[in-house]
């Protein structure tokens, strides 16, 4: 079972409602004993850094996050602002993450591209990425809304990427811990397949 940590930020109710579609079995839920249960976790969220991990902090769920995903070795899912928080930290706050890969969430630099980057675009996937099909007959393109993007300190990390104005990352993979900028919840397709095959590691 795939459990949606609610903590109070995120497009909870469409993530939900894409895993429907996709036939996953999923719940929402904020309490730390049924992410303790869950096979599986997906750390939603939409909007300023210093928000989400205050929420998160006042939860009461990171240390049960911390023992499921680092210690125990639970796969997790981040979404958008959920993927920012699992890095050290953003050019947005002054808080730190999660800090559960060596990652940083930078502005995007000044530049004739609108910010927020809005809308759909392509994405070049790593050649051992679990999240994405290979082989595909067209290119996997998602959703984005975002004014800050992920880089890894390590390049093997990066399982996609992504170009607006900067070569950034779409998607981060290391062991257990998978983050997507974009939202597959509203990437039709090419969404659900992605959470598919999240929900069949």
């Amino acid at each position: 079972m795939i459990v949606i940590v609610d903590y109070g930020v995120g497009n909870i109710g469409s993530i939900l409602n894409m895993l429907r579609k996709a036939r996953v079995k999923a719940v929402v839920s904020g309490a730390a004993a049924d992410l303790a249960a869950a096979d599986k976790l997906i750390l939603p969220g939409v909007g300023h850094f210093s928000h989400g991990m205050a929420k998160l902090a006042a939860s009461g769920l990171i240390p049960v996050l911390n023992e499921q995903v680092v210690a125990r070795a639970k796969p997790v899912l981040g979404i958008c602002l959920g993927m920012q928080m699992m890095t050290r930290g953003s050019d947005e706050s002054d808080m730190p993450g999660l800090a559960w890969i060596d990652a940083y969430t930078h502005r995007f630099p000044a530049s004739p591209l609108r910010v927020p980057h809005m809308g759909w675009n392509q994405v070049a996937p790593s050649s051992n990425a679990a999240l994405f099909e290979h082989g595909a007959s067209e290119a996997e393109r998602y959703y984005f809304v975002h004014s800050y993007y992920v880089r890894t300190a390590s390049a093997a990390d990066t399982a996609s990427r992504c170009v607006y104005g900067v070569d950034f990352a779409a998607a981060f993979e290391v062991g257990n811990i998978f983050g997507v900028q974009f939202h597959p919840e509203k990437s039709h397709h090419f969404g659900m397949g992605l959470l598919r095959r999240f929900a069949s590691l």
